[in-house]
């Protein structure tokens, strides 16, 4: 019998280490450049909804590397140089062993967005630089709140939900709507409902570490009745940003029905769940954040 064909993103890998090499593979790899395009299309949401397709290509460019290739991608890279875990994690599945000098690398990321995000209007270049100091506050001792239950939930609300796409959005210049403010608030509520999600299928290799997360403090169903919770909080948020400019809120039914999908069999099942399963309601989840983000793109679209 001839050898059976690796799944489909390790032939991805292997591609990229006949690109990069076996010494770089691993640096990108802790990048997990699978989660940019979820990042971009958040990202670029405020920008899309500041001036459609008006903003010009090099600014555009220059913005989605400072936030999205080196702060989030530092962002990334930073946790696993602390973390080293050895099962699956968000957006990389069998993680290489980190490399030894991925702690200098990311920080070098970081640095980098820091500095050049200055290129920008200055609002973006301030939001930049608070996700990024909150990135360090995440991941590395002695603060390393994402080991500290309630923090953890609170840094990613903050970071990906609420000033992702106000990042996005500064980039152009504009002064923020109130429309853009109410969305944004609702993002963080989602990140919520969804940042339960990420760590149910975690909490072995959590617990191993010591980290107390959110899940392992209160339980995986009672981090599921809250992600439900914040879901429907954060759509009563997003539709007070559509009203505020005076459209109907109905196209976000969608969105709620994609989470309501997610979310109700998953409290109804959980108990009986693999971890695979509980990874893998974690990545339905991230297809209804796409269907959140691509409703408010049609009903806010300048």
């Amino acid at each position: 019998m001839g050898d059976i064909a690796p799944p489909r993103p390790f032939l991805l890998r292997g591609l990229f280490e006949r690109l990069f090499g076996r010494t770089l593979l691993p640096y990108l790899l802790h990048l997990r450049p699978l989660e940019w395009p979820i990042m971009t299309a958040h990202f670029l949401l405020g920008t899309l909804l500041a001036l459609g397709w008006g903003l010009p290509a090099r600014p555009t460019l220059l913005g989605w590397l400072v936030f999205v290739a080196l702060m989030n991608g530092g962002t990334l890279a930073i946790n696993s140089a602390f973390d080293r875990d050895e099962g699956d994690i968000g957006y990389l599945k069998a993680p290489p062993k980190p490399p030894e000098h991925l702690l200098a690398f990311s920080s070098t990321l970081l640095g980098a967005s820091a500095v050049l995000g200055f290129l920008l209007p200055l609002p973006f270049a301030l939001i930049n630089l608070a996700c990024i100091v909150m990135s360090v506050l995440y991941s590395v001792p002695p603060a390393r709140l994402k080991a500290r239950a309630g923090w953890d939930l609170l840094i990613n609300c903050v970071g990906f939900g609420l000033l992702t796409p106000l990042a996005g959005w500064a980039l152009t210049g504009r002064p923020f709507s109130g429309a853009i403010l109410l969305a944004s608030a609702g993002f963080a509520f989602l990140f919520a409902a969804l940042y339960p999600m990420t760590q149910i299928y975690q909490v072995a290799e959590d617990s191993r570490r010591g980290d107390r997360t959110l899940v392992i403090q209160v339980g995986v169903g009672r981090s599921l009745a809250l992600a439900l919770l914040a879901a429907l909080v954060a759509h009563g948020c997003l539709m007070a940003g559509v009203l505020a400019m005076g459209r109907s809120p109905l196209p976000l039914v969608p969105s709620l029905l994609a989470w309501s999908v997610v979310l109700l069999p998953w409290l109804r099942g959980w108990r009986t769940w693999t971890d695979r399963q509980h990874e893998a309601g974690m990545y339905r989840g991230l297809g209804a954040w796409a269907i959140t983000d691509l409703s408010l793109l049609i009903l806010l679209w300048p």
